[in-house]
């Protein structure tokens, strides 16, 4: 195989109807290249599913032992209003989706002291209050 040829297969191929996707375990085969980029994959896998790439979320890969070789999981989600709903927030960060709020490490520490020292029915309003705050910092 040439220097930047890339096979891609899937298995465990599973269609959940439940969280509207379809979600599979992808390898790659890469020989001579130490990983291939998430978003080059995201278009391959797009392809062979006939799905739109930006509704493919890949995550969880690591390289066997040699290299040449990597594993991970892959998702296509039916429409952007389901991977919204369903997706944890991080990866719709690493996906491009959202832009990550960045909080000071001192803010989210005194919202954290503050809903502590609150007991009974107020915790929760005291709790919402104190990230607000946090957030307007």
């Amino acid at each position: 195989m040439s220097d930047g040829a890339v096979v891609v297969k899937t298995r465990k191929f599973k269609r959940n109807p439940l969280l509207s996707r379809r979600q599979m375990v992808v390898d790659i085969i890469h020989p001579g290249r130490a990983t291939v980029p998430k978003s080059e994959l995201q278009g391959v896998v797009g392809g062979m599913h006939k799905a739109d790439s930006k509704l493919c979320i890949l995550f969880g890969f690591r390289t066997k032992f040699g290299g040449g070789r990597s594993t991970g999981f892959c998702l296509i989600y039916d429409n952007e209003e389901s991977m919204v709903k369903f997706e944890p927030k991080h990866r719709l960060v690493r996906n491009g989706m959202f832009t990550k709020v960045e909080k000071s490490r001192k803010a989210l520490k005194e919202a954290k002291n503050k809903g502590k020292k609150i007991r009974g029915t107020g915790r929760s309003i005291a709790k919402h209050k104190a990230k607000r705050a946090a957030g307007a910092e």
